[in-house]
């Protein structure tokens, strides 16, 4: 195939285009030799001239390949075709990271992404690179993989211009790195890594017209890793700082930000005092006239960099020292150079900038401004002072300031570096190079020559490493191969740094005693003219150029020299070193290794042979550098700036391609184009291509024999094409000729295809038309012959319409007309009629207005001639006033009168006498203290003198005449003071009239105080002693309560006692039966249980007495025990208001108000003394029925006399309460709005209430006790007959039943001796409790006499006494009625104790037989005889078996405390789940709960809290030794899930037994609340859940992708890449094999899902959890999928849309299978259904509507980069359009923020569902749980 056959009708070529650089056309005919007609894309015709082949244009890619992720993908390799799918990248699909080869080109965007987020570096991780889009995290992933598997050093070189963006990725490079690379010390190095960015920013970036944030240095990062690959240190370099700009800034550019951070904190407390202003004051920062960047807060990121600094180890002082050296820079550059004659210049004495300088620094100014415009000069042995012009001072000064922050500069880079060091020696490293790319300008000087140099190293080191890759790649797939030439800029590099090269010839000059730079410039023409990369410009003789790799640069020499040098004078760092700053003095101190300062050029110089030239040391930090990296293995990302205007996603092809040519870009697809840049893989090349071979041509079992015939039927040439072991490699353009092909192919089998199908459609059509057409015609003859008909109809119709018409309408206008005159006449008649009455009106109304006016008038003259005459009567009367007060006065003078009014005032006048004598006295004092003091003035001025001699005599002269003043000026003083004193007598004589008024009024104010404040002091005495009452009896209250509380532990104590000993007579009784019949003290407690509890006590007996036993009748170890009783006492206490009068309490505390009233307070008495009454009559009752419980029923008549007593007595009774019911009622509404009878009432309702609950409880109690005699009667009988001598005739029972009524008797005394000592503390309790009633009884008479006694009258103080009384009455009252409860109480139980041993002798082989003995607990003198069970006989064995009732278990394990850890090591730690299965579902769960449950019965604190937490920690140890297990996990998950249903099931709460049995409400838990376990049980279930998800998503996230997205089961639908896609080279994780293979993927999903569903269902999981575990890993299996969708443009095509969607019809079906579906499980799934459906779907501007409605639980972002990625499969299929795009982002932008709230591309897969627990309660009767052998828990006891 030549290249003619290409360029054929049709073809797209490139051409040449001085704007666009390259523009597309097509051609219009075939190639024909030298011409070439085209037409542009806007129409345009035109045509150009070809002299030979090679000089054709390039053609165009095929639209499939354009848009590729990577350049060497495309068939066609040339500067259009990279420059043409970069700008589509970046302008239609927003995608700013593409491959060219190894190479990862970076546009800026100008814009912040959502593509940096945690997900995506997650996303990232462990992804090869060319499996997901470009990106920077793709290349960190490759260093970082690299380095775990081959153990070898990495680097990634970020190049680009200023704006470009290296600096943010390398940023983002290294905060991957700090992700997935983190330290697991507590160091944390890689937060100080990131920390140090703002830090470095501050300080060497600044902005320039292209970045606002541009690096002005190069940095290489070398971050450290451990064996275990995290960071462990780092270490940074740095080159070639710009220090020029810290004197000098181009217009629109700025200086380092850290000035402008500081201009802006200038309250800041490290700023404050350094002399700073705004930014525009400084000569070093107002050059470039730009201070401000847009979106940037200088203060904000000085508080940042500050943070920073403190991160990184730089404490407050050493930055307080940074910043006053940078502020002493600012100064510095202040500083004004004054030009003396011309050739002498000076700095002025008075410089303020010299003065702050000297301030800050501490220095020397006198030296400093000398050393500033004088330099020495050492000539021999002379040294002579040589003054500087203007231009050379002020080259001094910046020369100076350049220097001070170049050493801070690297000051702070060594603090850095020793905040990052480690202390052991790092494994392997990654190095992160940020470095300038290469630059040219119109003025370029030594920078740039620096910069274009270190990029000719690196391009050089580039070129190596790619060519290296290619080989490599050859001989991996052994084919032959050519050497494959490229660019080598090797004589480049020679030029510049070989001996007598350009730094050579300038380290030279620069050592030259009057070197310039226009000498060094001719050395280099004569010297350097040979190299072709050398030239001498035209039209210049002080420029020379240079041709680097990427273009020719002209450098200017003006300044080379004096920045080679990098001259500072040796005095002024002397004066430095001396200033006052001590890290000035640190980062100026000499080290004989790195002295860099120089003295100026003139004459020799001892440090000569230590200096070094700024190029000779950038040459050796760059040979360090390229050392270093030639020993790593080399990542590449080239930064390319798309604009100059910073625009967002705007392309700007001439400066792009202009960087494209700079960075290597070019030359990688120049290398990949002169070798075989397609590469496809044998199957994918058969799976494209087979349209182009024949059936017989297919060899399935030998792939490469295929795709030989294959290719030998389309390409002739071998040398456009190797066979490799794996792979077929072809020359640059053969894939677009393959394409072509088989287009061709495809369009012909379409033709065909189409031209039977439209045949066929053609004649159906033919034939429905003509049938269509019979068929119309019927109907329009029909139709136009109804119509006629209809129309003539109409016409009739329509003219007498007319008729009628016209003759309505001419009736209607004459009635309008006539109406319309009628009205207008009317209208007109009645307006000359109202003008007539308004001109009568108006006329009436002026008459009346005269009227008034005159009237007016004439008023207002009476008026003012009135006001006259009383005015002069006035002024007459004034006179004559004023004459009778002089006469008054007169009189007044006299001494009569004067006595009249000083008669009341003499008493006042002493009194003020007395007052100044006083004051006299005192200033006689003050007279003496001042005379006093003078004297001591005196003596210490003596004793001054005397010490200083001759020196003070002169100044005692004139302290003595100042002390004669300060003496004189007092005597003035209290001469005035007198004087007031005298003036004031004087006033007050004249005032002593008013005085005695104010005096009288102020008198009897005084007296009405003085009887308010008695009154309330009295009152206020009587309350203090109240309260002081209060308190007493408050504190006595509380004694008492503690001994009654001290001797209820003594009885408990004393009853725990005779409980043991009971328990050990029972024993010894059992060993007494044999062996057929052994009782313990558990089988007692089986029977009766600890807790005395009636509902364990008689558990056998029959349904009735269960039925009436109430919660009251409980004992030890129940919910309302004594302890509780007590406490509910003291809450009683606690909750009387002490401080009210009136008690009130809460509802459920009985308290008796005190009535406002004395009415109320007598009817309180009445209704109290009732209450007792009633109260004593139960008493009696209760008595009288307690009696009749301990005697014996039997059938004599007193027992039947006493039965019809009892029942008219509670006749009686009944009549009472009725009696008493309508005294209350009647009191009630009697009363009917004082709350506080109301409140009476309802507390007497609730005494009455508790007293009859107690009545029925007491009847109940007695006819169980009678059923139990009668029942043991019947059953003697019926299991004997009449022969009941049976039991003993042969006597073998005898010897038995004396030892038997031995030990009974013995317990029966010991039982009967603690009930006669209860009986006789009951006594003194009685009488204590009779001697307070009586004594209460007696107070409360002498209240009511009082009380009726006392009227409205009556004073405040007694009745508040009254009101004390009452209080501390009810309190008592109160008290004592608790005392007396609880004791009654306390006795009935101690009853019921007695009756319960009773009652377990008799079951224990004794019975009643008709008479009683002395000592009986039932009530008699005699113990009852004890009847032995029945004895028969066993297959003729005469031995006697005594028969015992079937057992009931209450479902509990009973265990010692030292067998607690063996226990949980059975059931916790050495529990396999392959035993667990075989168990019953949570059966360890179950054993440890009734273990607790036994633990609560015998109300054990410390052990249960000890198992408890002994589980907890199990469990927790289990999970954390186990966490990979699954079955594991699973097991403890459910178990601990099954714990905590069981600790709410049977905790007591009513929210927790609803669906109990009331065999299971008995079992509730009665002595512990365990709320608190159950948190942390529930915890612990959170955090095996947690664990048990995280094990799941392990094991299917190698599965997502292979089984959802590559896996493909629809049979004719390829899922194949578009177009020739070539492998990613040099990747590591693509040369291994896929650890699933995705045909086989999906099953092994489904597989691990069922896996997972059947060990949740297996180990007894809850339904609702399984559900919430699939639901949590499908939302998993969606987000992985998801995310690799968005990142893999070979997944977005039509084809593999079809092909995922039937893929997660498998996942919908398996939940439908296991009945998850109803759930909403695949729910979760939604997202990646619909974006799957928008792959599939039609992508026309009528379906924007239908795609944003389908799509709704897709964000924006992911359906516009779904359709930015979306790629055709073939070129019959078209491309989605931008307009397409843009229509769906606007309909998009019109959701809610509620549906926009995802800001992020990727899903969250760290996302999880909230846990929830929801109680499921066991229909498991604890009783039926069985302890199975396989358990071995023999310590156990079912209980």
């Amino acid at each position: 195939m030549s290249i003619r056959e290409l360029f054929v009708k049709g073809a797209r070529v490139w051409v040449p285009d001085g704007e666009q650089v390259w523009r597309c056309a097509e051609l219009l005919q075939d190639y024909r030799q030298g011409k070439l007609q085209l037409q542009y894309a806007d129409g345009k015709t035109a045509e150009i001239k070809v002299a030979k082949d090679e000089d054709l244009p390039p053609l165009r890619n095929p639209d499939i390949l354009i848009g590729e992720n990577d350049l060497t993908s495309l068939s066609y390799l040339h500067e259009p075709a990279v420059l043409y799918n970069l700008q589509v990248r970046f302008c239609n699909h927003n995608a700013i990271y593409t491959y060219c080869g190894i190479v990862l080109v970076a546009i800026n965007p100008y814009e912040e992404l959502p593509i940096y987020g945690a997900d995506t570096i997650a996303t990232y991780r462990g992804q090869s690179m060319g499996d997901l889009d470009p990106h920077i995290f793709a290349v960190a992933e490759e260093a970082f993989t690299k380095m775990e598997r081959e153990n070898r050093d990495q680097s990634i070189i970020v190049s680009g211009e200023s704006g470009a963006g290296k600096t943010v990725s390398a940023k983002y490079a290294m905060r991957y790195f700090a992700s997935v690379g983190g330290s697991s010390s507590e160091t944390q190095i890689e937060k100080k890594i990131l920390a140090s960015n703002p830090i470095m920013e501050a300080i060497g970036n600044a902005k320039t017209t292209r970045n606002d944030n541009s690096s002005r240095f190069g940095k290489y990062i070398e971050l450290d890793f451990n064996k275990s690959f995290h960071i462990m240190a780092a270490h940074m370099r740095t080159y070639l700082l710009e220090k020029s700009r810290v004197v000098f800034q181009a217009p629109d550019e700025r200086n380092y930000h850290i000035f402008y951070q500081m201009c802006a904190s200038l309250e800041d407390d490290l700023i404050k005092n350094l002399k700073l202003g705004d930014q525009d004051t400084f000569h070093y920062l107002n050059q470039g006239g730009s201070p401000h960047i847009d979106g940037v807060d200088d203060s904000e990121d000085f508080v940042a960099t500050c943070r920073a600094l403190s991160l990184l180890g730089i404490d407050r002082d050493q930055q307080k020292q940074m910043f006053t050296i940078l502020a002493a820079i600012l100064h510095l550059g202040n500083v004004s150079i004054l030009d003396a004659n011309g050739e002498q210049a000076s700095v002025a004495p008075n410089d303020s900038a010299m003065l702050i300088l000297e301030e800050l620094l501490g220095l020397d100014r006198t030296e400093m401004a000398k050393w500033l415009c004088h330099r020495k000069i050492v000539s021999g042995r002379e040294v002579f002072n040589k003054p500087m012009t203007l231009s050379e001072a002020t080259f001094s000064r910046d020369a100076l300031a350049k220097h001070i922050y170049a050493k801070l500069f690297d000051w702070i880079v060594t603090q850095i570096n020793k905040c990052f060091s480690a202390k052991s020696k790092p494994y392997r490293f990654i190095g992160v190079l940020d470095i300038y790319g290469f630059e040219t300008f119109e003025i370029n000087s030594f920078e740039q020559f620096c910069i274009n140099y270190a990029n000719e190293k690196l391009q050089q080191q580039f070129n190596q490493h790619v060519f290296k890759l290619e080989q490599e790649e050859y001989v991996k797939e052994q084919i032959e191969w050519e050497f494959i030439s490229f660019y080598d800029n090797q004589p480049c590099i020679d030029l510049i740094e070989t001996k007598l090269g350009i730094l050579d010839l300038l380290d030279e000059e620069c050592r030259m005693p009057k070197g310039t730079d226009q000498s060094w410039v001719e050395k280099l023409y004569s010297k350097c003219g040979q190299w072709k990369h050398f030239s001498k410009p035209r039209l210049s003789n002080s420029a020379f150029i240079i041709a680097h790799f990427a273009d020719k640069v002209q450098y200017e020499s003006v300044g080379f020299l004096e920045k080679n040098r990098d001259t500072v004078s040796e005095e002024q760092i002397s004066i430095l070193r001396a200033c006052k700053v001590r890290m000035m003095q640190h980062i100026f101190v000499e080290e004989k290794s790195h002295i860099k300062v120089k003295v100026m050029p003139g004459g020799p110089s001892k440090t000569k042979e230590h200096r070094k030239s700024v190029g000779s040391q950038f040459r050796n930090s760059l040979n360090l550098l390229m050392t270093t990296l030639n020993s790593t293995t080399p990542h590449y990302v080239r930064c390319v700036k798309p604009n100059d205007d910073k625009m967002a996603f705007t392309f700007d092809s001439t400066r792009a391609i202009q960087q494209l040519r700079a960075c290597g870009v070019l030359e990688t697809v120049r290398i990949s184009a002169a070798g075989y840049p397609s590469r496809w893989t044998y199957g994918d090349f058969f799976a494209r291509y087979r349209v182009l071979t024949r059936s017989a041509d297919i060899t399935r079992n030998d792939m490469q024999a295929t795709c030989r015939k294959i290719i030998a039927n389309m390409i002739s040439d071998e040398d456009k094409f190797k066979f490799g072991r794996t792979k077929i490699f072809f020359r640059a353009g053969q894939v677009a000729y393959m394409e072509k092909l088989r287009a061709d192919r495809l369009r012909a089998c379409g033709i065909m295809i189409q031209k039977h199908v439209r045949g066929f459609l053609h004649r159906n059509r033919f034939k429905r038309m003509r049938q269509a057409a019979l068929t119309i015609q019927r109907y329009v003859r029909g139709f136009l012959a109804r119509r006629k008909v209809y129309h003539i109809r109409r016409k009739r119709a329509a003219i007498r319409l007319q008729a009628n018409m016209r003759g309505w309408m001419a009736r209607v206008r004459f009635n309008r007309c006539r109406h319309l005159i009628t009205r207008l006449q009317a209208h007109i008649r009645g307006m000359q009629a109202r003008m007539r009455y308004e001109h009568a009106r108006r006329t009436r109304a002026a008459i009346i207005i005269q009227k008034f006016v005159r009237s007016y008038l004439q008023r207002r003259k009476f008026v003012r001639i009135t006001r006259g005459l009383i005015k002069s009567q006035g002024l007459v009367r004034c006179f004559l006033a004023r004459r009778q007060l002089k006469k008054l006065k007169i009189e007044a003078k006299s001494v009569e009168h004067q006595k009249k009014l000083n008669k009341g005032l003499e008493n006042k006048i002493i009194e003020l006498q007395q007052k100044l004598t006083e004051l006299q006295q005192e200033t006689g004092k003050i007279h003496g203290y001042k005379e006093d003091i003078s004297n001591l003035k005196t003596q210490v001025s003596d004793l001054r003198s005397v010490e200083g001699k001759l020196k003070t005599s002169n100044n005692r002269i004139q302290e003595l005449e100042s002390l004669v003043k300060n003496l004189q000026a007092q005597i003035e003083l209290e001469r005035g003071e007198k004087m007031d004193v005298l003036t004031d007598k004087e006033r007050a004589e004249k005032e002593n009239r008013e005085i005695v008024e104010r005096l009288n009024e102020e008198n009897a104010r005084l007296n009405k105080e003085l009887e308010s404040v008695q009154e309330i002091a009295a009152k206020k005495e009587g309350e203090e002693l109240l309260r002081k009452k209060f308190e007493a009896e408050k504190e006595q209250i509380y004694m008492e309560y503690d001994q009654e509380k001290a001797s209820y532990q003594k009885l408990l104590k004393e009853f725990n006692r005779l409980e043991q000993k009971n328990d050990t007579l029972e024993e010894e009784l059992g060993k007494l039966r044999g062996n057929k019949h052994q009782r313990t003290a558990s089988n007692v407690s089986s029977m009766s249980g600890a807790s005395d509890a009636p509902t364990e006590l008689v558990r056998d007996d029959t349904s009735e007495f269960n039925s009436v036993v109430t919660d009251d009748d409980i004992g030890y170890g129940s919910v309302r025990s004594r302890a509780s009783d007590r406490s509910d006492l003291s809450r009683n206490l606690e909750n009387i208001d002490w401080g009210s009068p009136s008690h009130k309490s809460s509802s459920t505390d009985i308290s008796i108000p005190v009535p406002e009233k004395v009415e109320d307070v007598a009817l309180v008495l009445q209704l109290q003394n009732k209450v007792r009454e009633l109260e004593k009559e139960r008493r009696s009752l209760s008595k009288k029925l307690e009696h009749l419980e301990n005697v014996s029923p039997t059938d004599d008549p007193q027992h039947a006399q006493e039965m019809i007593r009892l029942q008219e007595l509670e006749m009686e009774n009944a009549k009472l309460k009725d009696d008493l019911g309508r005294l209350r009622n009647s009191i009630a509404e009697a009363e009917p709005h004082n709350n506080r009878v109301q409140e009476f009432m309802k507390q007497f309702e609730a005494l009455q209430d508790e007293l009859e609950r107690r009545r029925e409880e007491c009847i109940q109690l007695r006819t169980v006790l009678a059923n139990r005699s009668h029942d043991l009667a019947a059953l003697t009988s019926a299991s004997y007959g009449k022969d009941v001598d049976i039991v003993n005739e042969d006597g073998e029972l005898a010897i038995a039943y004396q030892t038997q009524k031995q030990i009974n008797r013995q317990l029966v005394e010991e039982l009967q001796a603690e009930k006669a000592r209860s009986r006789e503390v009951e006594g003194e309790y009685k009488s204590e409790l009779e001697r307070l009633r009586k004594d209460n009884d007696r107070q409360q008479k002498l209240l009511a006499v009082n009380l009726t006694k006392g009227g409205p009258g009556g004073g405040l103080q007694a009745e508040a006494l009254l009101q004390s009384e009452i209080m501390r009455l009810t309190s008592e009252n109160l008290n004592l009625q608790g005392q007396v409860d609880s004791l009654t109480e306390q006795l009935k139980k101690y009853k019921r104790s007695l009756r319960a041993y009773a009652r377990k002798l008799k079951e224990a082989g004794g019975g009643r037989r008709g008479t009683t003995q002395a000592g009986s607990p039932f009530g008699g003198d005699h113990p009852p005889d004890l009847l032995e069970g029945n004895a028969v006989g066993v297959e003729g064995d005469t031995m006697p078996i005594i028969r015992k009732k079937d057992r009931e278990y209450m479902g509990m394990f009973e265990y010692d405390r030292k067998d607690e850890m063996q226990l949980i090591r059975i059931l916790i730690y050495e529990l396999k789940p392959r035993v667990a299965v075989t168990l019953l579902p949570g059966l360890p769960a179950y054993i440890l709960f009734m273990c607790i449950r036994h633990t609560d019965h015998i109300n054990d604190d410390e052990k249960v809290r000890s198992l408890l937490n002994n589980i907890v920690n199990a469990i927790k140890r289990v999970i954390k030794k186990r966490h990979e297990d699954l079955d594991s996990t699973v097991l403890w998950l459910s178990n601990t899930l099954r714990i905590l249903h069981n600790l709410k099931q049977y905790s007591g709460d009513k929210a927790f037994q609803a669906e109990n049995t009331l065999k299971q409400n008995e079992q509730s838990l009665k002595n512990f609340d365990l709320s608190e376990y159950r948190q942390v049980l529930s915890d612990i279930a959170v955090w095996i859940y947690n664990g048990v998800i995280k094990l799941m998503e392990e094991k299917v996230q190698p599965l997502i992708v292979p089984s959802v997205l590559e896996h493909e089961a629809i049979a004719g639908l390829s899922g194949n890449k578009p177009g020739g896609m070539r492998g990613r080279a040099g990747s590591v994780a693509r040369e291994l094999e896929s650890p699933v293979e995705p045909q086989k993927a999906l099953d092994l999903l489904l597989k691990e899902l069922t896996h997972f569903y059947r060990t949740l269902a297996m180990f007894g999981t809850d339904p609702e959890l399984i559900t919430q575990v699939f639901r949590q890993i499908f939302y998993y299996i969606c987000a992985g999928a998801l995310n690799n969708l968005l990142l893999r443009k070979d997944m977005c095509h039509w084809s593999k849309g079809m092909q995922i969607r039937y893929n997660l019809s498998h996942l919908e079906q398996w939940t439908r299978d296991m009945k998850l579906h109803e759930a909403g499980v695949t729910d979760t799934l939604a997202p990646i259904i619909q974006a799957a459906q928008l792959l599939q779907a039609r992508k026309t501007d009528d379906d924007v509507h239908s795609i944003c409605d389908m799509c709704d639980k897709l964000s924006v972002s992911q359906i516009i980069k779904i359709l930015n990625l979306y790629t055709p499969a073939d070129e019959f299929e078209e491309r989605v359009p931008i307009t397409f795009i843009h229509k769906i982002q606007a309909k998009l932008q019109q959701r809610s923020e509620g549906e926009q709230a995802q800001a992020t591309l990727l899903m969250n897969t760290k996302f999880a569902f909230p846990v929830r627990f929801p109680f499921n309660p066991s229909s498991i009767r604890l009783e039926d749980i069985e302890i199975p052998d396989a358990l071995s828990l023999i310590m156990l006891k079912k209980v």
